[in-house]
């Protein structure tokens, strides 16, 4: 116990200002590493999330979706959490959850015109 205590209190004594300084220039490196990544990877990607999250939450009935399986097909009704489309020339229609909607073909070709 006695020992412990004298490492730390001899430790303690070492530190100067000099020695925090170069702690603190050790982890510039890392600290800018984490940065870059922020801005590179997590904020593009929490900007697409909320782009994605707005897209599905103006769907509109007479929209024509992709789904992330690559389904086409026309919106026919819109519930709080699921969606139905109707797909191919039998029109036969599916009921999928909104997380499932990829893209809206008619609010794109709607933003390019």
């Amino acid at each position: 116990m006695n020992n412990m205590h004298y490492l730390l209190t001899a430790a303690g004594a070492a530190t100067g200002e000099g020695s925090i300084m170069e702690s603190v220039l050790s982890f510039a490196p890392i600290l800018v590493v984490i940065v870059v990544f922020y801005f590179m990877l997590i904020r593009p990607q929490q900007k697409k999330d909320k782009e994605d999250r707005a897209m599905r939450e103006n769907l509109e009935i007479g929209d024509e979706i992709v789904t992330i399986g690559g389904i086409v097909g026309l919106v026919v009704s819109i519930k709080e959490d699921t969606v139905v489309i109707e797909t191919g020339s039998d029109r036969s229609k599916i009921r999928i959850v909104k997380s499932a909607v990829s893209q809206n073909i008619t609010a794109k070709e709607k933003a390019g015109k």
